[in-house]
């Protein structure tokens, strides 16, 4: 199942809603939107800085990852990035295929 980093920063509407809910709250939310798509929350953490909320999710595809992203980032509350993570074995994989590639100028 692909494997997605999700680094979201909260709006000044959506820190409300935190301060409002609490942690907890937020996490039981996020575990029933990752899981109504057949997807399992890894991590979830709270931080302070760039980033608020640092998750790691499993996915059954990509398009169940955009469409959360879109949903969440259409309620006005969130700003999300999502970072595809590769396991170890897919990297070896990846590099044992054969690219046609010619550098710039070569």
């Amino acid at each position: 199942m692909p494997k997605f980093l999700i680094r979201a920063s909260y709006t000044p509407e959506g820190t409300k809603g935190l301060l409002k809910e609490g942690a907890s709250g937020r996490r039981a939310a996020v575990d029933q939107v990752v899981t109504g798509l057949g997807g399992t929350v890894e991590a979830m953490y709270f931080a302070f800085g760039n980033d608020d909320i640092i998750l790691i999710v499993d996915f059954p595809d990509p398009v169940s990852t955009a469409a959360v992203s879109l949903t969440v980032k259409a309620s006005g509350a969130l700003h999300t990035r999502a970072t595809p993570l590769l396991s170890l074995d897919e990297i070896d994989e990846a590099a044992r295929r054969k690219v046609a590639f010619r550098a710039p100028g070569a």
